[in-house]
C-alpha cells in the first residue's frame, strides 16, 4: 500500500503520521507572554537537536483558522520558553493542559499545577515535572501557510534542573525513577518501563586502499 500525502484529506495524513511515529517523547512548554500570563501546552513532535550548543526542537501546529497557538505567540515575544518532561504521575494533568483555554487564562491554575521561577528566563517551570530544561530561542522555523500548517520551534537549553529523587548515586538519570511517557496516535500514550539493551556497536578499522 502507497500513500500520496498531497491525495488525502490533512485529518488523514495526521492520523497516519500519529499512528506510524511512535513513540513520541512530549515537550510539555511553559510560557508566558508580555502581559504576564502563563500558559502551559504539551507538543508530541518533540525531540533533541544536538549537544553543542544544546538544543531542542518542537512542532507547534497552527489551528484550523490558521491562527498561530499562543505557545507560539508568547515564544515569539519574549523568546524564552521551559520544556518541561512529563512522567506518569503527570499524565492526566498534562493532557488536561492540551484543552483550548483563551490566552488570559492560566492552564497551571486550571489543572492544579505550581510555577516555580526559572533562573535564567522568564517563564516559570512545572514543579511537578522530574526534568525541565530552560531554553532560549534560536529560531523559528514557519512549515507551510494557514491552517494545520506548522512552526518549528528551535531553542538553546540554557539551563537544566534534575529532580533528585529521578538520579542514581553517581548522578545519572535512572529510567524506572523516571517514569517518562510517549504519545501514541489518538489518544493513547505509553510508558517506558517495557525495555531492552543492544550491545555497543563497534566500528570496523578504516582500511587503506589498495594503490593501483
Amino acid at each position: 500500500m502507497q500513500i500520496d500525502p498531497e491525495t488525502r484529506s490533512i485529518g488523514e495524513v495526521y492520523s497516519l503520521m500519529t499512528h506510524a511515529i511512535v513513540l513520541r517523547p512530549i515537550a510539555w512548554v511553559s510560557t508566558i507572554s508580555h502581559d504576564g500570563n502563563l500558559n502551559l501546552a504539551p507538543f508530541s513532535y518533540f525531540n533533541g537537536v544536538c549537544s553543542k550548543p544544546a538544543a531542542l526542537s518542537f512542532s507547534s501546529v497552527n489551528r484550523a483558522d490558521g491562527s498561530k497557538k499562543d505557545t507560539v505567540v508568547n515564544i515569539e515575544a519574549t523568546r524564552h520558553f521551559v520544556v518541561n518532561a512529563v512522567s506518569y504521575t503527570q499524565a492526566v494533568k498534562m493532557h488536561q493542559t492540551s484543552a483550548e483555554f483563551s490566552a488570559d487564562v492560566s492552564e497551571f491554575e486550571e489543572v492544579g499545577l505550581t510555577p516555580v521561577p526559572s533562573m535564567r528566563i522568564s517563564p516559570p517551570r512545572v514543579a511537578e515535572s522530574p526534568i525541565q530544561f530552560e531554553c532560549e530561542l534560536l529560531q523559528i522555523v514557519p512549515i507551510g501557510h494557514g491552517p494545520f500548517a506548522a512552526n518549528l520551534v528551535i531553542g538553546k537549553i540554557v539551563l537544566i534542573h534534575l529532580a533528585e529523587d529521578v538520579l542514581d548515586s553517581s548522578g545519572k538519570i535512572q529510567p524506572d525513577r523516571f517514569g517518562a511517557i510517549g504519545r501514541m496516535g489518538g489518544l493513547q500514550y505509553c510508558k517506558t518501563d517495557n525495555r531492552f539493551d543492544l550491545p555497543k556497536v563497534i566500528t570496523p578499522p578504516m582500511t587503506k586502499p589498495q594503490n593501483l
